[in-house]
């Protein structure tokens, strides 16, 4: 589904991503660790076709396609959805409405008719009960007022709504409490399907105790240094983060 290649982009100048390489394939879950600044969000947002990334090297090709001589709105057209880290409020537009913009974008894009009324309140009532959102959510204007959890548990929503390809959930467990972040996670589960993959970008190991990767992977100043299976995230709960960088400084003096 996604394979990137050696992946360099900077943010103002500054290079950031230093040659990341990695293979998705459908159906799978990879979870990206690493310590602030290392590059997560960066990665994420060049993903999904953010303008203020410039990529200066590498190849990322997304179901058979040059994913980034495509624009954002391409991007997500094809079924790519980033969950933001800082989820914005947008006053004045309703849930309701912003969705069946969305949903009716994405169906024109594959040369579908617009989705009639009744067939798109049926589906979100169907997604409002999957995610376990309230409806009082799903009623107001995009984020507008919301807590952080319910800005983080509104995106799982979306998400059901747009059933994307590939969900690039950008530290979605940021400020949550346990009973969000079950919430959140038990909508990610319920959404895998054998077609579907998702990029779950977090520090800590808690969120992968109800979202159970198929890879973690650590990214570490730009560059992937680690790749395993879940164990890997219990170690580093276990050990922090200053045991892969004297790993990295080793094999770097080596």
């Amino acid at each position: 589904m996604l394979e990137i290649n050696n992946l360099k982009a900077s943010i103002a100048g500054k290079t950031i991503l230093k040659g990341v390489s990695l293979s998705i394939r459908q159906g799978e879950v990879h979870a990206i660790m690493g310590p602030n600044g290392s590059g997560k969000s960066t990665l994420a947002s060049t993903l999904a076709g953010r303008d203020f990334v410039e990529v200066s090297e590498g190849t990322v090709s997304y179901m058979g396609m040059n994913l980034l001589g495509m624009t954002a709105e391409d991007r997500a057209k094809e079924g790519i959805f980033l969950g933001f880290q800082y989820p914005i409020e947008i006053p004045g537009v309703s849930m309701v409405n912003f969705m069946k913009a969305a949903l009716n974008a994405k169906r024109k894009h594959h040369g579908l008719e617009p989705i009639s009324a009744s067939e798109f309140l049926r589906i979100m009532r169907e997604k409002k009960e999957l995610v376990e959102i309230d409806s009082k959510l799903a009623n107001r204007s995009v984020n507008e007022g919301f807590s952080g959890g319910e800005k983080k548990k509104n995106e799982i929503f979306q998400m059901a709504m747009l059933e994307p390809k590939l969900a690039i959930l950008d530290e979605t467990d940021s400020g949550l409490d346990i009973d969000a972040l079950r919430i959140v996670a038990n909508g990610v589960n319920k959404l895998k399907r054998p077609d579907n993959s998702f990029i779950v970008i977090t520090h800590y190991q808690r969120l992968l105790d109800y979202i159970v990767p198929d890879v973690v992977h650590v990214l570490y100043d730009g560059r992937i240094v680690k790749t395993a299976g879940r164990e890997l995230a219990l170690e580093l709960e276990s050990k922090g983060y200053d045991w892969i960088k004297k790993e990295v400084e080793n094999n770097e003096t080596a």
